[in-house]
């Protein structure tokens, strides 16, 4: 039985599986870099061991260095977190090799889900639906754009290693096709060190539809249905939602099957979770299967009353899952919107300095994932997120209104935040209604939109004070 875990990550995901830790009666080992030092998830730790400097190449990324620690302080497991080393294949690989257990799937999971191309490879034989594609490889840019013109523009560049939008190029004509490419390969040298890419036809307005699946050691897999993730800024989801607001009962049962094909095509043991693209006829694709917790977890924790960092401790402690795909049911509807230190009206430039004022709401349905506390300082070396926000209701439309009055009491000062850019998302009437895809920041958003609406109720705002300002000087002067 596991009674020791380390968290090899830092922020609001450490201190967050450390909150499921302790209410489990597992005690939790921080590791932390000298930035972090005065962070949450160290404080909250039952032991904490600073690792290194704050590049995460010289802390967060060291897996020998963690493992040793872990070892020294008689931990049990290791939980990675997201990001940092949660996919490397190597470590998940050492973890074992040293006798610990590695919370998420086996190495070998993470190797072939962790390549596009041997992905698309292991989950041939299931029969599950494909965006139309290259099969292999390709480095050689005249071959490529003949590919290209046989599928027909426009098409997608991708790095097989490629994650977060890196090595990615959309190619319109042609005439375009080989300097894009030459892009795409240089950026997927410079960011994985592999330039290996492939081409796919490009899905021109869909929606980005992902099924978290749970796998425990006994072959039994089930999905815990849908997250729509479509609200995206550079290929990076900014607000996540679930149950999608489009899906029907038939659709969502086909995908979350085609999901546990998807698991079962690499043995898959833990939660993960199948991304598919969606297109204008409801026609799904396989897209990837990210071999972690994902960020946007919570939402799916709402609509289905399960913890799911428990559900991978339990896994890891070889105990079956403690229920079926029938036991399994919707209830009710949830937001999550990313807090990015990042001035959405500069764009998105990260935004660091000291939190002068922090204040996140609280209240029934709402719930604040973070890892920062007032007065401390946004390091500009990792990820600028501060927070998830998360809303729920026993619909979409009462965890959207939710969703804005937490928006509206969530008090930050000293760094610039993404909040009034998740409020213009939630105030849009394309996503009030529903009828939205992955193109919505391209297609709505500007800074000068933002700048407007912003203006507009500052005006507003001043016109009202004014308004109060009237009415109590006019009682002032009433003769008593």
């Amino acid at each position: 039985m596991i009674k020791k875990i380390l968290v090899a990550n830092r922020g609001e995901i450490a201190l967050r599986i450390m909150k499921t830790a302790h209410k489990m009666g597992i005690k939790t080992v921080a590791v932390f870099s000298v930035a972090d030092r005065n962070a949450p998830h160290v404080k909250f730790a039952d032991q904490a061991v600073c690792i290194g400097p704050p590049p995460s190449n010289e802390s967060y990324l060291l897996g020998d260095k963690i493992i040793k620690i872990a070892k020294d302080l008689a931990v049990d497991a290791i939980h990675p977190g997201y990001g940092f080393l949660s996919e490397n294949a190597n470590f998940a690989e050492k973890v074992e090799q040293n006798n610990l257990i590695f919370i998420g799937p086996k190495s070998h999971a993470i190797r072939v889900m962790g390549s596009k191309l041997a992905a698309k490879d292991a989950v041939k034989a299931y029969d599950i639906p494909m965006v139309p594609g290259t099969d292999e490889a390709i480095t050689d840019v005249k071959e490529a754009k003949e590919i290209a013109k046989n599928i027909g523009f426009p098409i997608l560049i991708k790095a097989s290693a490629g994650g977060g939008g890196k090595g990615m190029r959309i190619v319109e004509t042609d005439s375009e096709f080989e300097e894009q490419m030459n892009r795409a390969i240089s950026e997927a040298e410079n960011a994985f060190g592999d330039g290996s890419v492939f081409i796919e036809k490009f899905v021109t307005s869909p929606r980005h539809i992902e099924i978290q699946v749970l796998a425990d050691n006994f072959g039994n897999t089930v999905h815990l249905f849908e997250r729509d993730c479509s609200i995206q800024r550079r290929h990076q989801k900014v607000v996540e939602e679930a149950p999608s607001a489009i899906l029907s009962p038939q659709l969502r049962e086909k995908m979350g099957q085609a999901a546990i094909k998807v698991a079962k095509a690499c043995n898959y043991v833990g939660a993960g979770t199948v991304e598919f693209l969606l297109d204008d006829d409801h026609n799904f694709y396989f897209l990837e299967m990210n071999t972690r917790l994902q960020v946007e977890h919570p939402v799916t924790e709402l609509i289905t009353g399960l913890d799911l960092v428990e559900q991978q401790i339990n896994v890891a402690n070889n105990q079956k899952l403690a229920f079926t795909q029938g036991d399994l049911k919707i209830s009710g509807h949830a937001f999550e919107v990313r807090v990015y230190a990042e001035d959405p009206l500069n764009n998105f430039m990260p935004s660091v300095g000291k939190l002068e004022v922090y204040r996140p709401p609280s209240g029934k349905n709402i719930r604040v994932d973070d890892g920062f506390a007032e007065g401390m300082q946004v390091p500009i070396q990792y990820d600028p997120m501060l927070s998830k926000l998360i809303t729920y209701g026993k619909t979409r439309s009462e965890a959207m209104q939710l969703m804005l009055k937490a928006i509206s009491e969530y008090e930050v000062e000293g760094v610039n935040t993404t909040l009034s850019f998740g409020k213009f998302v939630f105030e849009h009437d394309a996503f009030r209604s529903g009828n939205f895809d992955t193109n919505f920041v391209k297609t709505y958003y500007s800074e000068e939109k933002l700048r407007a609406v912003n203006e507009e109720e500052a005006k507003i705002a001043a016109l009202f004070a004014l308004q109060q300002y009237l009415k109590d000087s006019e009682k002032l002067r009433l003769p008593k």
